[in-house]
């Protein structure tokens, strides 16, 4: 049993190393490719293939560990024993994410202070997804899980609503739902992640970990998470090729290969149903294939990544901040123009050594977490 409990969660921290190290190639892609900025959807005829399906590759990151969130707190939940417990750790994490998003977050990619817009990313809807299953984990188990698939499932329907002449109610909608600026004073606040969908996902997690629960056996577990996977691409597939539901339509164009990114040219701000199909189905199998090789030695990267998620993502920016100015210092671009590389494989490259140079002290900060557990705000990072 503590083989497999062991097993379960190196499979869980493999597949979150996996998923911060692609995030750090989008990075890099948003530092020193920033002459070409890509779109939501993208617009395929400004987006050659090696960089769409570069930037499609990403799509995976923010669905995936939102995901595994959730799973995380139901694994948490059943260790302690304690509903109680569960929440003001939820809660506290989730004001802390909020915390860290509007300042060392902000601060990383704007190099401003005091900042005068702050963008509200990734970190942030994960922290409010937080408070928000701290508050919904009360209910029934089918409760959640039901609230969970209407929120996915339904969320698009609500696409078309426009509460620009309800403007007491539009920040709400703004930070629910869609893309849009709220006013603080004299800052701007950006709602790059609206974050309706996303609760939907760490839900759904939640109830994936009563999977993980240690009367499950793993390969009940696996079957289990297989057939679910299988059917979220397989329902993906169906409602792509029907082409009316789950996202923007898709076109044949003149190319085979540009009707394939028609295909998958998904919508992320908010996330659509489509793309949490796609990103979670393919999530679910690598998880699968995880468990079944955690032992593996090449795993163990992964393994040492997804243990301190937060410490790594905080270091990546400022590492990536710090990087950029460095190679503005050595190549000094013209006035006006951004310091930038021409090929995507550069990108790749950067990303690759970025990784290889941050490992050390990454897994130096992971074996401080192990070595003290006595230490409750280690579990932050």
């Amino acid at each position: 049993m503590l083989a497999s409990a062991s097993s379960r969660l190196q499979a869980i921290d493999a597949l979150r190393g996996l998923v911060i190290v692609i995030m750090l190639l989008d990075h890099v892609r948003e530092t020193f490719f920033l002459h070409r900025q890509v779109t939501d959807p993208m617009t395929l005829n400004d987006t050659e293939p090696a960089l769409f399906w570069s930037r499609m590759l990403a799509h995976l990151c923010a669905p995936v560990f939102v995901l595994l969130t959730g799973l995380s707190a139901y694994l948490f939940c059943q260790k302690n024993q304690s509903l109680p417990e569960t929440r003001r750790f939820l809660i506290k994490r989730g004001l802390f994410l909020i915390m860290l998003e509007l300042t060392l977050v902000n601060f990383a990619w704007t190099a401003s202070f005091p900042p005068d817009v702050i963008y509200l990313q990734v970190i942030w809807a994960i922290g409010f997804s937080m408070l928000a299953l701290a508050l919904l984990s009360g209910l029934p188990n089918l409760s959640q899980l039901l609230l969970a698939l209407l929120i996915i499932f339904g969320h698009n329907l609500l696409d078309s609503i426009n509460l620009t002449a309800w403007p007491l109610l539009q920040p709400l909608w703004f930070i629910l739902h869609e893309r849009g600026w709220l006013e603080l004073g004299s800052i701007r606040l950006r709602t790059s992640y609206p974050v309706l969908p996303w609760i939907g996902v760490i839900l759904l997690g939640y109830q994936l970990g009563r999977l993980f629960n240690r009367n499950t056996s793993p390969s009940l577990r696996n079957r289990r998470l297989l057939q679910i996977g299988v059917a979220s691409l397989l329902g993906f597939g169906l409602l792509r090729a029907i082409n009316r539901y789950g996202d923007q339509p898709w076109l044949a164009m003149p190319s085979v290969s540009d009707s394939v990114m028609s295909f998958f040219n998904l919508t992320k701000y908010p996330p659509s149903l489509l793309f949490i199909m796609l990103t979670v189905g393919i999530g679910l199998l690598l998880l699968v294939a995880f468990d079944r090789y955690s032992r593996s030695k090449a795993l163990k990267p992964l393994i040492v990544f997804g243990s301190v998620p937060m410490f790594f993502y905080l270091i990546h920016l400022y590492a990536l901040k710090l990087l950029y100015l460095l190679c503005t210092v050595i190549w000094q671009p013209e006035a006006g123009t951004l310091l930038h590389v021409d090929q995507v494989s550069t990108l790749w490259l950067i990303a690759a050594l970025l990784a290889l140079g941050l490992y050390p002290a990454v897994a130096w900060f992971s074996q401080v977490k192990q070595r003290n557990p006595q230490m409750p705000w280690l579990r932050y990072f």
